[in-house]
């Protein structure tokens, strides 16, 4: 990790565009949920203009130091941490760390000279956003949850746009620049139509079963974990399928307690690492709510239950999960009480046509599955007033 940070570090950073070429800096990631967005913003940036220079900051010792050069972008590490709520001890190095991360980022600035900048969370936005800030460079922010964090709040008083995927952003940001634009999904694994046999076929899974998908992201989610654990035995009597992705913390010891061959109905996997066809094998899926999953269920239009996280800042799970409850979209079970009664709520889901065909509809009415070129169209506008 180390090696590959150094390596992107010391990297020649182009001065220059190529024919007019716009230069744009990409600041944040942490987690998939902004790193996989970051990524296709830049993407359709390259999309829309194959000329566009585009570089990535993210926190060293993150996932996006990997993902990022995965996808073929360059990539400089910040040394750049968050704030740990349960532990004083571990922020006495947050100040030097923010300023010398500020002073690194300017001189990414002074070095690359980019048209505009673009802030998606996580920990290297806020020191690049405030430089850019200092350095007259126009940014935006593309906000994915419906409950803004401290960061994005504070940013957001500079920024020329902020782009947001849910309704009643104006309590955390100026409304004359909100922009809702919706998520930007991975194409690829909302592309279903068609693949459901294909799917079924790849987990072994009959045409004449119902499915339920349960997924909890690539980590995995003990409570989802727990609760289909606990309600195996009803799911096996009903004789529904499922496709249990358990994430890398979980897998190895469900299989011991199961094998890996304990049930034809029962599919265990680690990862998917085809979510299109994860998602064409289900008819109904429970999940957790990060913004970047409900942007992809959204556009899906399976029947969902939705059981957040509330291991993460201000509970925005919780928060983005009811803003589709509202809307009739989908059907919430709290964290603590999933265990008891997920696997019946998802067994009753399964019975009830008329329900899924209600939550189907409704969520597919708050699609936005080209968020990524309407934000790229922003960033570009931009890059030109300047």
């Amino acid at each position: 990790m180390e090696s590959r940070n150094n390596q992107s570090a010391n990297q020649k950073l182009p001065l220059q565009g190529v024919g007019g070429a716009k230069r744009i800096i990409i600041s944040g990631g942490g987690t998939g949920g902004h790193i996989f967005p970051a990524i296709a913003i830049a993407n359709a940036l390259k999309k829309l203009d194959p000329d566009t220079q585009i570089l990535f900051v993210g926190a060293n010792g993150r996932m996006e130091m990997e993902k990022v050069p995965a996808a073929g972008y360059k990539i400089i590490g910040l040394d750049i941490q968050g704030i740990q709520r349960k532990s004083i001890w571990k922020n006495v190095m947050f100040p030097v760390k923010l300023f010398l991360s500020v002073r690194k980022a300017v001189k990414i600035i002074n070095d690359f000279k980019p048209d505009a900048a673009v802030g998606v969370g996580g920990y290297a936005s806020g020191p690049l956003l405030y430089a850019a800030s200092k350095k007259g460079i126009p940014y935006l922010i593309q906000e994915q949850n419906s409950y803004a964090g401290v960061t994005n709040k504070w940013l957001g008083k500079d920024a020329k746009k902020i782009c947001v995927a849910f309704d009643n952003m104006e309590q955390f940001f100026p409304a004359d620049r909100i922009i809702k634009t919706g998520n930007p999904i991975r194409k690829e694994s909302v592309d279903i139509a068609g693949k459901q046999m294909q799917a079924l076929e790849l987990y072994s899974l009959s045409n004449f079963k119902k499915t339920i998908l349960i997924t909890g992201g690539s980590l995995g989610a003990r409570t989802l974990n727990n609760s289909i654990m606990a309600g195996l035995d009803k799911i096996l009597e009903a004789d529904v399928q499922i496709i249990w992705q358990t994430g890398k913390f979980y897998y190895k010891s469900i299989i011991e307690q199961l094998s890996e061959n304990y049930h034809p109905n029962v599919k265990v996997v680690e990862f998917l690492n085809r979510m299109d066809l994860a998602y064409a094998a289900a008819d109904v899926i429970v999940s957790r709510a990060g913004a970047g999953t409900i942007a992809e269920l959204c556009v899906v239009k399976k029947p969902v239950i939705l059981v957040p996280s509330p291991n993460v800042a201000e509970d925005h799970q919780t928060k983005n999960a009811l803003a589709l409850v509202e809307e009739n979209a989908a059907v919430f079970v709290a964290d603590r009480d999933a265990e008891g009664t997920l696997v019946d709520k998802a067994l009753e889901l399964l019975k009830d046509k008329n329900l899924q065909k209600k939550l189907s509809d409704n969520i597919g009415k708050l699609a936005l599955p080209d968020a990524d070129e309407v934000i790229a169209k922003e960033v570009f506008k931009l890059a030109k007033s300047r």
